[in-house]
This record gives structure tokens, sequence and C-alpha cells, in this order.
């Protein structure tokens, strides 16, 4: 039986990042749902603008999204869908 002292655990924050990421875009998309608007351009809006007015304070979901940065949303919405691909 190996001994579990020669082994490493290892943590990635890349990886919890990614899935808070995660998290927070589909409460945010859910929110948006809910409350009738297109989430897919109201993202957009966001992103390009910055303007956190383009997302509903339904559900906490303009406070969430403050919780990461613009370029890291991108980046998630961009590997999801290539992922998909």
């Amino acid at each position: 039986m190996p001994d579990k002292n020669n082994f490493t655990m290892e943590f990635n924050l890349d990886e919890e990042k990614e899935k808070k990421a995660r998290d927070i875009i589909l409460n945010v998309y859910r929110a948006l749902e809910e409350k009738g608007y297109n989430p897919t351009n109201q993202f957009i809006g966001y992103i390009l603008s910055g303007d956190p007015t383009y997302i509903t304070s339904h559900n906490n979901a303009r406070t969430l999204i403050r919780q990461i940065e613009r370029d890291e949303l991108l980046e998630e919405l961009l590997k999801t869908y290539l992922n998909k691909k």
C-alpha cells in the first residue's frame, strides 16, 4: 500500500476561479431571464461598456457580476463556447 505522505496534494487556483466565474455567470443568466431580459444582449452590453446597469439587481446579480473582471468573464464565456465545438 502506498504511503500517503509521499503524495503531494495539488491546489489549482485557476480551477477555483473558473468555477466561481461559471457559477456567477449562471446565476446572473437566470436572474436576467427571470426578469424577462435577453441574457445574451445584456452580457454583451455589460462586457462592451462596463456599465453594470446592463445587469439586473434581481437576486443580487449586479453585485455578483462585479466580483469577476470583464476580461475573465469574456474568457470563461469563450472557453465554454469553444469547448462545445
